[in-house]
């Protein structure tokens, strides 16, 4: 009883480091690299598609990113999409590549990306103390329905707290590489 506690409250915390690590990937730092592309849709055949489904996306040189489009009538939309996008990029097109350039950040711009770095990190650890909080909550339930005893009861509370301890610790390292990143120049 307690290890199926404790095997879908790891999942759960795994589940929430993922899915900081994929919104860290979307904040923008000085250099180019694909998935900051990734959540830009494009409209294909009515469908609302990543632009990874419908063209390659690579990194030029360190400040540029080269879109290939699978199809050449693709490349204005694409173009649009970036333009509108909150990205604030500039896609010129030569050819049938699109090059992306990435102007240099400010130092006021690098400040509010560190305060939006933060506060994913701050919701990454919400998100497992809710997930320690959930699994303590099963763990009284069982207690208080006899499934299991209080010695068992304390014994796996004292394992969530550790699994809880080792996933935060986890989101401030990803914090401090993504912060090292953004005030790198």
């Amino acid at each position: 009883m307690t290890d199926d506690i404790q095997k879908r409250t790891i999942e759960r915390m795994r589940k929430s480091i993922e899915s900081l690590k994929h919104e860290l990937a979307k904040i923008r730092t000085g250099r180019a690299h694909p998935s900051l592309l990734e959540h830009v849709h494009v409209n294909y055949y009515g469908n609302e598609v990543p632009i990874s489904q419908v063209a390659n996306v690579t990194v030029e040189d360190a400040r540029t990113l080269a879109i290939t489009p699978w199809e050449r009538n693709m490349i204005s939309v694409i173009e649009k999409a970036i333009m509108t996008s909150d990205l604030g990029l500039n896609p010129a097109t030569n050819g049938p590549v699109i090059r992306v350039p990435l102007p240099a950040l400010t130092e006021q711009r690098r400040k509010d990306l560190i305060k939006v770095v933060r506060a994913e990190a701050e919701n990454g650890r919400v998100a497992i103390r809710n997930i320690r909080r959930d699994a303590n909550n099963e763990l009284k339930a069982a207690l208080k329905d006899k499934l299991i005893s209080e010695d068992e009861e304390k014994r796996s509370g004292e394992q969530i707290q550790k699994l809880t301890d080792q996933h935060i610790k986890e989101i401030d390292g990803l914090l401090e590489e993504k912060e090292a990143d953004l005030l790198a120049i």
